[in-house]
């Protein structure tokens, strides 16, 4: 495995700071009836204060799994963490203690989950909920964690606060229990936050207000945001840097404004063609074809060449550099983009 593919690289880092986060060489696999599933493979990237990182791909990319890794909540067995860091202002938690890792995760590391309704839980109210936080780690009496819980849910904007600490989370709409999802994440100022599909289900408008409150959020705060979701239009809107995942690993890496202006992987520029356009109004779009492989059984060579309509086999391919056969490395095409393709300059016209 080349050097490219194993160390994380440093983004763009604000004046005075560093990486907060640090994914290095990542691998997770679940061994199961039907036989060994590789989620993550070599998975790296890094995160610095106040930098949104925005991680695309389609389902059973491996995004999901890689942020539960993090947060050290994937059922083990049948998971496996079988190599790699995860580095948090300069310590590994993969080698710190579960009740080390459990100070980390929380103040230091939280996640939105995109799902609030089936991970909150119904019989308890929003405000022990969220209260929760800081009796578990602040050791705060159940009237003090109360009184920060509606704190916190006015600070992410639920109407009547007070009123509603009290209500249980049947009792809220989705764009409401999402908020409510929020401000348990944020409860401990943590200095990365991630989120895991947090507009799943909400309507457009209520999308935009969970993405303008999550940008108020960091602007506050200073946090690192790593942003997992299919939507390009949110990506667009709030990333400062993109990681585009196909079969557990990253193919192209690279800042929002280059990557969707000019994707340098065959498998972007499909993500790419499938966004709708104003100016094509009654055109059809462009999927990707094929489906996304059985990370069982992941094709030799470059896992997206029985999908790719540039790949090249036989003749046409170059020494080591045969679509099905050879793995690419993700490497450094241009200043400040990494791809993980054979032909990457040819797909960027360099």
């Amino acid at each position: 495995m080349s050097t490219a593919s194993t160390s994380a690289p440093s983004g763009p880092v604000r004046p005075g700071t560093g990486p907060v986060l640090e994914v290095d060489d990542l691998h997770v696999q679940f061994r199961t009836e039907s036989g060994l599933v590789r989620a993550v493979n070599g998975v790296s990237y890094t995160v610095s204060a106040g930098e949104t990182l925005a991680i695309l791909g389609e389902s059973g990319s491996g995004k999901s799994v890689s942020a539960q890794a993090i947060m050290g909540i994937l059922d083990m067995p049948p998971a496996e963490i079988t190599g790699g860091r995860i580095m948090f202002e300069g310590r590994d938690l993969l080698t710190e203690s579960p009740e080390e890792q459990r100070k980390v995760r929380g103040p230091g590391i939280s996640m939105i989950f995109q799902d609030a309704l089936s991970s909150l839980n119904p019989v308890y109210s929003v405000g022990f909920q969220i209260g929760e936080m800081f009796r578990a780690h602040q050791g705060m009496s159940r009237k003090d964690a109360k009184k920060r819980a509606v704190e916190l849910m006015d600070r992410v904007r639920i109407p009547a606060a007070a009123q509603r600490v009290n209500d249980f989370p049947h009792q809220f709409s989705g764009g409401m229990r999402q908020r409510v999802m929020i401000a348990m994440a944020i409860a401990l100022d943590p200095r990365i936050l991630i989120a895991d599909e947090p507009t799943t289900a909400l309507d457009v408008t209520v999308q935009a207000q969970v993405m303008d409150l999550l940008k108020d959020l960091q602007r506050d705060t200073g946090m690192g945001l790593v942003l997992i979701t299919h939507d390009l239009g949110v990506v667009n809107e709030v990333a400062d840097n993109v990681a585009v995942m196909y079969a557990g690993r990253i193919v192209e890496r690279g800042t929002v404004d280059d990557v969707f202006s000019n994707p340098a992987h065959p498998y972007t520029e499909g993500l790419m063609s499938s966004i709708p356009q104003v100016e094509a109004k009654g055109g059809r779009l462009q999927p990707i074809g094929g489906q996304p492989p059985n990370l069982a059984s992941i094709p030799s060579g470059c896992p997206f060449h029985p999908r790719c309509p540039k790949r090249r086999t036989g003749a046409d391919a170059l020494p080591g550099r045969h679509c099905a056969e050879d793995v690419p490395p993700l490497r450094l095409v241009v200043p400040g983009r990494e791809a993980a393709c054979h032909y990457s300059e040819e797909v960027l016209g360099v």
